[in-house]
């Protein structure tokens, strides 16, 4: 299998807000729209985020809940200004987990989840500080 394209698609409500929202507070375009869909990207992004409106024939009436969209981003605290200049709540403050992670979030009018993250510390880093493996978390013998 060769996979050429990948996209998250979310089912809402309402696919003008959604779309709007993604559009004019975090930089997403407008890729294709028709009634009910609209499939958004961003060059730097690697996957399409698609909305389809809720109730559609297509779509099934079960689907996943507590879905969270998280970008990592290269300036935390400048998307963070950024957002709150534009008048975005902020759901969720800026947030240092144990484990390396910096987070905040907003949530779109739809009720869409989205985190911007970046790391204190890379994942290969802390493991060469620690002197365990990254992938594994096995310790590392000197030899």
């Amino acid at each position: 299998m060769q996979i050429t394209a990948s996209a998250v698609s979310l089912n809402v409500e309402d696919v003008a807000a959604s779309s709007a929202f993604f559009t004019g507070h975090l930089g997403f375009r407008q890729e294709m729209a028709a009634e009910g869909f609209a499939s958004l990207t961003r060059e730097d992004t690697g996957m399409n985020v698609v909305f389809l409106r809720r109730g559609l024939e297509m779509l099934p009436d079960d689907h996943a809940t507590g879905l969270i969209l998280a970008f990592a981003v290269e300036d935390l605290e400048g998307e963070l200004a950024r957002l709150r200049g534009e008048g975005v709540a902020i759901t969720m403050p800026l947030t240092v987990e144990e484990w390396g992670e910096r987070a905040f979030q907003v949530t779109d009018p739809n009720g869409v989840i989205v985190q911007f993250l970046d790391w204190a510390a890379r994942p290969a880093d802390r493991a060469a500080a620690t002197g365990r493996d990254s992938a594994s978390g096995a310790s590392r013998s000197k030899s």
